[in-house]
């Protein structure tokens, strides 16, 4: 994995310089904060929204090996006590024979703020490191400084980005997930067992473990019936050994009809 990790940073190190040469920065991502009022649970609604010049392309929260997982730093803004993300559906790409998993065209990224004191003033201020790709990859960063209007009206853009969800479990109609491990050279093979209906299309199974320290390979997915079967290797970034938490582990199913978020599953 330190390898691949490696490869990778030497190609965008080797390749980012002549593309931003050709095109700025600011030409090729644009970023803006669309303010969203008010929830019903006197929470904030926000989001983040990405605009990408023709034929580039940005990451999912976990984007494959042949991407660049984006990363959110807050620490300059005002009044924020939590803040929790809704990942609208990404698409699966192929990059050069490598599956990348995320969005083209644009990124409208819901948001919703917890603040510490109510009633106060919330700014959003910070910095968020993704990266862009087209025919080479460019690590991005993008400044944030924004004051939310708690009088917002409601933002046509932030719902539809909300209704792209993924389904829930309940609403795929999953009946069970179950997980089993097998000690492998490096780490750990996990075979997930997941009873849904077929959401359509080449289904591409995502296995996120809960823990930033633990990498997962990109899974094999199968159909023996009603049961999807996803394989994946999980390996320690100092490859040594790690306890993983079967109610962590978070499984994204994406087929061509809708996908499903999984949250944990049991032993078997």
């Amino acid at each position: 994995m330190k390898h691949r990790i490696l490869t990778c940073l030497a190609l965008i190190a080797a390749l980012a310089t002549p593309a931003v040469a050709q095109e700025r920065l600011e030409d090729i991502v644009r970023i803006e904060v669309l303010d969203g009022g008010t929830t019903a649970r006197g929470t904030h609604r926000a989001a983040l929204h990405l605009t990408l010049a023709e034929g580039w392309k940005t990451y999912w929260r976990a984007p494959g090996d042949a991407g660049i997982p984006p990363r959110f730093n807050w620490r300059g803004s005002r009044n924020l006590a939590a803040m929790a993300i809704t990942w609208p559906t990404p698409k699966v790409f192929d990059q050069n024979g490598m599956r990348s998993i995320g969005y083209a065209h644009q990124l409208v990224l819901p948001l919703e703020i917890t603040t510490k004191t109510p009633g106060q003033a919330i700014r959003l201020k910070g910095e968020i490191e993704i990266g862009v790709c087209k025919n080479v990859c460019v690590p991005a960063t993008l400044n944030i400084d924004h004051p939310l209007n708690a009088k917002a009206g409601r933002k046509p853009a932030i719902a539809a980005a909300m209704a792209q969800r993924p389904f829930s479990e309940k609403e795929a109609g999953v009946t069970s997930a179950r997980c089993s491990m097998v000690p492998t050279r490096h780490g750990m093979q996990i075979e997930a067992h997941i009873a849904m209906p077929h959401s359509g299309g080449t289904e591409v199974a995502v296995i996120e473990p809960g823990n930033p320290q633990i990498w997962a390979s990109e899974a094999t997915t199968r159909r023996d019936g009603n049961t999807l079967i996803a394989v994946s290797e999980l390996i320690h970034v100092d490859q040594g050994s790690f306890v993983l938490d079967r109610s962590a582990i978070r499984i994204t199913v994406l087929g061509d009809r809708h996908a499903v978020d999984i949250r944990g599953c049991t032993p078997g």
